[in-house]
């Protein structure tokens, strides 16, 4: 299976371009809204925020944004851990009939991640920027994630802090379908503070245009009592301002249909000469 991995990792790097291309972009931060979004530590639950996309085309990925707030005088060092999955739509991995304990799970994520990536693992590095030492965000959700009947809270108000961009190259470029509605979920652990992704105002798919129908973000807790594997959405369901985007884009290598054959076919052949080179 490592040989075989090997020779298609080759076959990539021989037939997709050196540079990665916008795939999918959400644009700036509106300042409308920051949501927790965080790993589970000691003492901490885990919050993911999770926002969908569309790619234009099959597309390789080798690369992603995000941007959010990390406390007023925090240090970049202080990000200790990045972690990034990908979340099919309800009902795909999920328990079906849902719990009933949050409004709807129509358009929301599924219940597990279909991928999984994590720079304590090694899958993926991670750079941080410092975009503006301070910046507000009119309204935040942290701890306000409830089940039915009590999800709508009006959110926590507003936060001030450093505007952080994170850049995120995965280790292996991986596969997304074209035309598919997903879900991007980041993850940011912090040695001291939290991380609250930012909101954007719409999604831009490849910097030309809003995507229909738009799924808008979605935010949950895990832990006893908690709210997953159920999502709510952080607009319709918590706050009643929404729905809400969040800030983050996706670079790498679109596949056109000829190219999807090649690379196929190039990987077949690879595999067909390793195996004959194996039983020899």
């Amino acid at each position: 299976m490592k040989k075989t991995l090997i020779v298609l990792a080759c076959v990539i790097a021989f037939v997709l371009p050196a540079r990665a291309a916008l795939l999918f972009s959400t644009g700036t931060p509106d300042g409308l809204i920051g949501t927790l979004s965080r790993p589970s530590g000691t003492g901490l639950l885990e919050t993911e925020t999770a926002d969908d996309f569309v790619l234009g085309q099959t597309s390789f990925v080798r690369q992603a944004t995000f941007i959010g707030l990390i406390p007023t005088g925090a240090l970049l060092s202080s990000i200790s851990r990045v972690e990034i999955e990908f979340y099919r739509v309800f009902p795909v991995n999920s328990t079906n009939p849902p719990s009933g304990n949050v409004p709807t799970r129509v358009n929301s994520p599924s219940d597990v991640e279909f991928m999984a990536f994590d720079s304590v693992g090694g899958t993926l590095s991670f750079t941080a920027v410092l975009l503006n030492p301070s910046f507000t965000v009119a309204n935040t959700v942290v701890n306000g994630i409830n089940k039915s009947p009590n999800q709508f809270t009006g959110g926590e108000g507003s936060a001030t802090g450093q505007e952080v961009q994170l850049n995120i190259t995965f280790t292996t470029p991986f596969l997304l379908p074209g035309g598919t509605d997903l879900f991007f979920r980041p993850e940011v652990a912090l040695t001291t503070g939290n991380f609250l992704w930012m909101s954007a105002p719409r999604p831009v798919s490849g910097g030309t245009g809003p995507f229909v129908p738009d799924l808008q973000s979605w935010i949950r807790n895990d832990g006893t009592g908690a709210l997953a594997p159920d999502w709510l959405r952080i607009g319709t369901d918590i706050t009643h301002q929404g729905p809400f985007n969040a800030t983050f884009s996706l670079s790498g290598d679109p596949v056109p249909e000829a190219s999807t054959a090649v690379l196929i076919g190039v990987g077949l052949l690879a595999l067909g000469a390793w195996k004959r080179k194996s039983s020899s």
